[in-house]
């Protein structure tokens, strides 16, 4: 276990089990490799909200609200046609960078991995989309790491809502089955 996951798992308890996820199957029909932190995460706590107000995303999920798959074809979409409109984030001007959607809100701020060529999916970190504005937010965490310092009160968002993230009394939920 992650020094990151244990800490999450101290400041909130897992609500639950969750079924076991193919993670060969999943990575395959992806494309491409997962972070370990974050198969670790869904292993523990599945497709999730948090604070009423965080939606982390499972593979797979019935819910397609919280469905990794049905989020990054989606988000692949339509982030080609707002660089169109918009600048790229700096982060994202390295030739064979992209984005790979991990969590969202109920306010539409996106959270994506940062994949950089060459770089192992343990090392991905995080860049946050406003969702509203071509305001972009780079955290140098892996997810469980932004999840666990987020909570904690270690770390604040410039985008997020600090009404809703964190609350003073943590709050998750499983969705999806």
């Amino acid at each position: 276990m992650t020094a990151s996951m244990d800490r999450l798992r101290q400041l909130v308890p897992p609500p639950a089990p969750v079924p076991d996820t193919d993670w060969d199957k999943v990575e395959g029909a992806l494309g491409f490799g997962l972070p370990a932190d974050y198969k670790e995460f869904i292993d523990t706590y599945g497709g999730s909200r948090w604070e009423d107000y965080l939606y982390v995303m499972a593979p797979g999920c019935p819910d397609d609200s919280y469905d990794l798959f049905q989020w990054k074809d989606w988000q692949s979409e339509e982030m080609e046609d707002l660089w169109q409109y918009e600048p790229r984030p700096a982060e994202l001007e390295e030739p064979g960078s992209r984005i790979v959607p991990w969590a969202t809100t109920d306010n539409g701020e996106m959270l994506y991995w940062l994949v950089r060529p060459g770089q192992k999916p343990d090392d991905w970190t995080i860049l946050i989309n406003d969702g509203r504005t071509p305001m972009w937010e780079h955290v140098p965490h892996s997810c469980t790491q932004f999840l666990s310092s987020a909570l904690s009160g270690d770390l604040r968002s410039v985008l997020l809502s600090e009404d809703h993230f964190p609350l003073d009394v943590h709050k998750v939920e499983q969705v999806g089955g």
